[in-house]
């Protein structure tokens, strides 16, 4: 339930803070007064667009905080906890506008985005607009009406959920079908590409060793030839290295007196005379166990042959060989294997018969629900004034299923006894419409589940006693919760638990919008008003007796 609402720097607004408890409360005034600016504030703190121009003329943001007791609310709670936000007895909703367009949304002082506020606002507020029987010619809004009507809203989505599953996977399947020659082709030449590959069965880092390989087995001749002249050099006999670094060690030994730089010199001649020796026997080794292998080679350099005509062919380096064969091996899996398009096929009408019974369930609800509901439209139609108008919801099976569902939803209307029933915007005046669009919204506003209800001169078009009708029921909805109407009527004021006057000032340099509650002689005395234009003691006095009957 609404609990407070204030609006701050909004449009003609300066600051407004409103109380509201349960029941109906009315919101009247002068034609032009500003009673819809309360309403359009309180649209946006549940989640309604706004931009700049909103904001009031001088000032650098609008900011507007609503209040909801939601201590029996379980799926405001539940939605609370599931977003990780505070799910205490009260919830505070609030969403600022600056000049420059940009908004801000706010739920228990934690910052949301719009849809999050929008979600959470929808769970506690259902506002019926002035303007939504013009929505009533649409079959889109009786299919809703309908939905809402039966508590199939979920089952539904459920329906478009399947539908959508499915039309992705047809899609898929016409796709795959409308290519399957040229995806035929593609699937071969990959085959035999990756088979060409697979026969070549190069290694990893094999084509680094072959060639390196290759140059050492190419070159051995001149590598083996390289090797004596340095053994030679090395420990070969007279005048080679290691007896020059033996005379020296000699020389430096001989020396009378050894100063500490020329022992250093000695320590270094002597390890290089061991290096040098480790040197000559490494390479002894190496002498002794080279081979020239003229058939290896022959072989290694036919396997870099079938390495690099294969790279040549398929327009690569080399080594990038190996990242091409797991490119391919890629593609093939996506491809699919020859029965893919089979097992789409399956899985295709897996989906449509999963779509189809849920759809099948939707459709006996919605059959089960038209009836119920086109009976309690009828008979608020006769409260209404239209004792002989006769409203049903035909249910048409649809040539091809849709994400809706099985059938198409249309209200159809007849106004007068003999006649067939046809669609709305046929058969109806702009007032039948607007009568036909109230008995909807109070009958579905009966069986939802959101505790507040806003109606926004839903009763246009209306006067005398009808109106009082509808003053009638909309005490009747406000005594199972709360209800918030924009009224002109007299009549609807008259009967509300709680009546608010708005009242347009200006200072001469600016407007501005003020609101009230109404109390006795006050009450009395804007009803009066509302009946004639001008409080006369006959009108005042007519006010009040409206006012005890109600």
């Amino acid at each position: 339930m609404l609990l407070h609402l204030s609006i701050s720097q909004f449009t003609l607004v300066d600051q407004l803070e409103l109380e509201f408890g349960p029941g109906t409360s009315t919101l009247t005034g002068e034609t032009g007064a500003g009673k819809s600016i309360t309403l359009d504030a309180l649209g946006l703190a549940l989640g309604d667009r706004g931009n700049g121009e909103l904001v009031r003329a001088g000032a650098k943001r609008a900011d507007i905080h609503a209040t909801f007791d939601i201590s029996d609310h379980q799926e405001a709670h539940a939605w609370l906890e599931e977003q990780e936000m505070d799910a205490g007895r009260e919830v505070i909703l609030r969403r600022t506008i600056s000049a420059d367009g940009r908004s801000r949304a706010y739920i228990n002082g934690q910052p949301v985005t719009l849809m999050q506020l929008r979600t959470l606002g929808e769970q506690l507020i259902d506002i019926h607009s002035q303007h939504e029987h013009q929505s009533l010619l649409k079959k889109d809004t009786h299919r809703r009406l309908l939905d809402e009507y039966a508590h199939a809203e979920a089952h539904s989505a459920e329906v478009r959920i399947h539908y959508k599953n499915w039309q992705d996977q047809y899609r898929r399947y016409r796709r795959l079908a409308d290519s399957a020659e040229e995806t035929q082709a593609r699937r071969d030449l990959l085959e035999y590409q990756l088979e060409e590959l697979e026969q070549l069965d190069l290694k990893p880092s094999e084509l680094e060793e072959l060639e390196s390989e290759q140059r050492q087995l190419a070159n051995a001749g001149d590598i083996l030839n390289g090797s004596y002249q340095l053994a030679a050099l090395l420990n070969g006999g007279e005048g080679d290295i290691a007896e020059q670094l033996h005379r020296a060690l000699q020389l430096v030994g001989a020396m009378p007196e050894q100063s500490p730089a020329l022992a250093e010199v000695a320590q270094m001649l002597d390890s290089a005379r061991i290096q040098i020796d480790e040197a000559a026997s490494t390479l002894s080794r190496h002498i002794d166990r080279f081979e020239m292998d003229p058939e290896r080679l022959a072989e290694v350099e036919e396997r870099l042959s079938a390495i690099y005509s294969l790279a040549r062919k398929h327009r690569v380096q080399p080594d990038q060989l190996t990242e091409l064969h797991q490119q391919w091996q890629q593609e093939l899996e996506e491809i699919g294997a020859p029965d893919a398009l089979d097992k789409l096929a399956d899985e295709c009408a897996r989906l449509e018969q999963a779509f189809r019974k849920s759809a099948a369930k939707l459709s006996k609800l919605r059959a089960a629900a038209a009836a119920k509901l086109a009976e309690a439209v009828n008979g608020q139609l006769a409260d209404l004034a239209m004792p002989h108008a006769r409203v049903e919801l035909a249910l048409t099976e649809l040539d091809k299923p849709c994400a809706t569902g099985l059938e198409e939803v249309e209200i159809l209307i007849a106004t007068n006894p003999g006649q067939p029933a046809r669609a709305l915007g046929k058969i109806a005046s702009g007032g039948e419409l607007s009568r036909v669009s109230l008995a909807i919204q109070v009958i579905t506003a009966q069986t939802s589940r959101t505790p507040t209800l806003v109606f926004d001169e839903v009763d246009v078009g209306i006067g005398g006693a009808t109106g009082d009708v509808v003053g009638k029921l909309l005490r009747q909805l406000g005594e199972r919760g709360q209800v918030i109407c924009v009224t002109h009527l007299a009549q609807v004021a008259a009967r509300a638990h709680r009546q608010y006057l708005v009242e347009k000032h200006s200072d001469g340099e600016a407007a501005f919008v003020a609101l009230r509650e109404l109390r006795d002689t006050e009450r009395s005395t804007e009803i009066a008003r509302m009946l004639g234009g001008e409080a006369t003691t006959q009108s005042i006095a007519h006010a009040e007796e409206m006012l005890s009957r109600a």
